[in-house]
């Protein structure tokens, strides 16, 4: 079977997405941080809505932890320390 270049350029992104591996950050629930200060920290340090923020905070709540943030390692890492800085419990999978 012949591949035009098309065909090889497309595949060669291919692979190279699946060598970009996504990770998430996870933030689990706690007994001591308000509704109100998870919301205003996931739209501050995770750049959430205001819906998106409050849809986390409710799933962390009641199932007791939610990925707040997908991307890569590097982008991740800062925006997860500024979390466990406020006192939230999160990390990096």
């Amino acid at each position: 079977m012949l591949f035009s270049s098309k065909e090889k350029v497309q595949e060669a992104l291919d692979v190279k997405e699946q060598e970009a591996k996504k990770y998430e950050i996870v933030l689990f629930n706690d007994d001591v941080h308000t509704f109100d200060f998870v919301i205003d920290s996931l739209i501050e340090i995770c750049e959430h809505s205001l819906e998106q923020a409050e849809q986390c905070t409710y799933l962390v709540h009641y199932k007791g932890k939610c990925a707040v943030k997908t991307g890569e390692y590097d982008e991740l890492k800062p925006r997860c320390t500024r979390l466990l800085q406020k006192g939230l419990s999160a990390e990096i999978v």
